[in-house]
């Protein structure tokens, strides 16, 4: 029989065998009798495989009129399921398939010295049907020398991939190595891609360099090109003998084992400046290469390099400058490289620096976008008064990481503090900037002091004057620690739930009310009691809601998944905040993220009756001495004396303050927590300002007293008045 090339141009009888083509052509055989059998193959008991259009190597084929020879049992070749071979490992390390290495399975006595393929056992094989003696050496048999090699004349080592002779295979390995690298999406993968898809196909290692830093898009690089060692690979020393592989024959110690400095400078006009310059892969036994290479390598490692045209040294050119250097590498036992490598290493570099460039693009806008949306959400809640909270962001995939989810925590007066949730449509960054925009304004208005349903009127108009189709919606709460009660108000939101202390679960019944964005319509806020112990649950439609499931059922489940999880402390302790976060984040199911995720977990503490002390004053000038007797009797209620000239001394200069502008009676209150607290109201609107008074004015000193003796103060803006508050350390 005889070997063809996969070209499908048949030579003619007693071609040369080094034909350089790379037709390997076997003599042919006499016709044998009629009935007779193909030999079989060397113990694999498979069909060999035949040259199909994907076919890497030069497969032998029957010739004419041995189709009729044959048996009605014999096989017939069948095309190979991969266009390239498989690595000599029995693998396909990185994707990307040898084009010269045996399949596994098959010994090296029964490789084609062509492609790499097992092909059809020469009829001199020593098998029954071969006439030669049953004990002679032959090709398909396991003791067998190796073939030697086509083109040189040397025997293939055992195991070792053969170089590739053709055309057809270097253009496949390019289109299977390509593929490899382009299925990377960031740096580290498609680095890994070059490498895998190059060794040990088409070298026995290889060096990549990359420049540190990497230039992102149109940036112009400042300082010197700087090159750092980004990834080396080479052919392990032992292979995977259970294939039918013998182990490579590796140098002792391995020369490419100690190629590579880890970091090198290209200084301007040296011989490596000018080969990175060039573009084009060159071999390193050129003038120009062979001096730029201690450079690169350094020069204690330069002497590890193979001789001969057994290094090619090939610049990545990204879209506007190079970004570094690939270094592919043969050991001695294996054949040099030829010109046409040189093409081949050029498209694996093209090919890898677009890849980067892109990846680092890509990393680029990612960085941009996850710093946009972090920013854009709270990056630590607030610690209030009377209620704890814990929350989650998630994206909607890793390659989306914006979208138009938030929540928000506000300190509000009296201790009070707003809930808020809230989801703008899409997952780009301009749902993100929107809802950046929405946020803001929810806070501009809670320190007004509006109420919910004010506060979603106001962010309506605002949704409106940012675009016709603006569209988002949101849950507005506000807590109050003393009255325990919750004010909620929604704007096309789902409702939230409130699990109660002893393990029971509710979903609230809130008016769900118009998207924020529609215009023209009236929210609606409803008063609900907050007991001590039960937890508010905010969350936005990606918990409750996908493909698989509507959002009533999400709800439904998520209150099930709160009750039990309650279940699980008993009646009496409430489970804890974060725990009950993750608790709920794991109902989702793989197909259940479609969108992004915001929840906001608050567990109502409340403040007891019993640390709260309110007066009303009239405004009139003993006020601030019955200020003083008040707070003095509240402190010693409590136990707090070692307090009392500080709170005597502020609270006689906050309300004679309060009393000087106020016309209707001034609100005395002191919450004793963590903290002490105390909040003087009036239905003055202008807030106080620290100044630092002049020597001859008579007042202007009291708010400079309160800013050196309490911990923290401020003055809140409301709707009837302001409240001016401070706090202090208890002992």
């Amino acid at each position: 029989m005889t070997e063809h090339p996969t070209s499908f141009d048949r030579p003619s009888t007693g071609a040369d065998p080094t034909d350089p083509r790379g037709a390997l052509l076997r003599t042919p055989v006499p016709p044998r009798a009629s009935g007779s059998a193909l030999p079989a193959q060397g113990g694999t008991g498979q069909s060999p495989p035949a040259a199909g259009e994907d076919s890497p190597g030069a497969f032998e084929h029957s010739q004419p009129g041995a189709e009729q020879a044959a048996g009605p049992d014999t096989h017939r070749p069948r095309p190979t399921s991969e266009g390239v071979p498989a690595q000599p490992d029995g693998g396909q390390p990185g994707g990307a398939p040898s084009d010269d290495t045996p399949s596994a399975g098959v010994t090296p006595g029964e490789v084609s010295a062509g492609g790499g393929q097992a092909g059809l056992v020469r009829p001199d094989s020593g098998s029954p049907d071969s006439g030669a003696p049953a004990g002679a050496p032959g090709p398909g048999r396991r003791d067998a020398p190796p073939d030697p090699d086509r083109r040189t004349g040397q025997p293939t080592a055992p195991g070792r991939p053969t170089p590739m002779r053709r055309d057809g295979d270097r253009l496949r390995f390019v289109g299977a190595a390509t593929r490899r690298i382009a299925r990377g999406m960031d740096l580290d993968e498609i680095v890994m891609g070059l490498c895998r898809a190059t060794v040990p196909t088409f070298a026995d290692a290889i060096l990549v360099y990359l420049r540190e830093p990497l230039p992102v898009g149109d940036e112009r690089p400042t300082g010197p090109l700087v090159l750092r060692l980004r990834r080396t690979d080479r052919i392990p020393a032992e292979r995977d003998t259970e294939g039918g592989f013998t182990p490579a024959p590796q140098p002792e110690p391995s020369e490419l084992e100690t190629v590579g400095a880890e970091l090198c400078e290209v200084r301007p006009g040296s011989a490596l400046a000018e080969v990175l310059r060039g573009v084009r892969p060159v071999f390193t036994d050129t003038p120009a290469a062979r001096a730029a290479l201690p450079e690169l390598l350094g020069e204690e490692r330069d002497f590890a390099l193979p001789d001969g045209r057994r290094a090619i040294l090939a610049p990545l050119r990204g879209r506007r400058r190079v970004i570094g250097a690939a270094l592919f590498l043969r050991g001695p036992e294996r054949i040099a490289f030829e010109a046409d490598d040189l093409l081949v290493a050029a498209q694996l570099a093209t090919h890898s620096a677009l890849g980067i460039d892109k990846a680092v693009l890509y990393g680029r806008e990612a960085y941009i976008a996850d710093e946009l949306q972090r920013t854009m959400l709270p990056e630590n809640l607030p610690r209030c008064t009377g209620v704890r909270l814990a929350s989650r962001y998630l994206p909607a995939a890793e390659t989306a990481r914006v979208g138009g989810d938030w929540y928000d925590a506000i300190p509000l007066p009296g201790s009070r503090v707003a809930l808020v949730v809230g989801d703008v449509m899409g997952h780009s960054m301009t749902s993100a900037a929107i809802m950046g925009q929405l946020r803001t304004t929810a806070q501009t208005l809670a320190g007004l002091d509006l109420p919910p349903q004010e506060v979603l009127h106001h962010l309506d108009e605002q949704a409106q004057r940012l675009g016709t189709d603006r569209m988002a919606t949101c849950l507005y709460a506000v807590y109050d620690p003393v009255a325990h009660r919750i004010t909620v108000a929604n704007a096309g939101h789902p409702p939230p739930v409130l699990l109660h202390l002893g393990g029971h679960a509710e979903v609230l019944r809130v008016p769900a009310g118009a998207p924020i964005g529609v215009g023209g319509v009236d929210f609606e806020a409803v008063e609900l009691d907050a007991p001590a112990g039960a937890t508010l649950l905010l969350y936005t439609d990606g918990l409750v809601e996908s493909r698989l499931r509507d959002v009533w059922t999400g709800i439904e489940q998520l209150r099930e998944r709160l009750a039990a999880t309650a279940q699980l402390t008993g009646p009496d302790h409430p489970p804890p905040l974060e725990a009950l976060c993750d608790e709920v984040l794991d109902m989702l199911g793989p197909g259940d993220r479609d969108d992004d995720i915001a929840l906001l977990a608050a567990r109502f503490d409340g403040i007891a009756p019993s640390d709260v002390s309110y007066w009303f004053l009239d405004p009139e000038d003993a006020a601030p001495g019955k200020a003083r007797r008040l707070a003095r009797r509240a402190l010693a209620r409590w136990g707090m004396e070692d307090l009392t000239d500080a709170v005597e001394l502020l609270v006689s200069e906050v309300v004679t303050n309060a009393v000087r502008y106020a016309s209707k009676p001034v609100t005395l209150r002191l919450l004793r927590t963590d903290v002490l607290r105390c909040e003087v109201g009036d239905d003055v609107p202008q807030l106080p300002r620290l100044r630092q008074a002049r020597a001859t004015d008579e007042g202007g000193r009291g708010l400079y007293l309160v800013n050196r003796l309490a911990r923290r103060w401020g003055a809140t803006r409301l709707s009837t008045g302001k409240v001016v508050w401070f706090e202090l350390n208890r002992g």
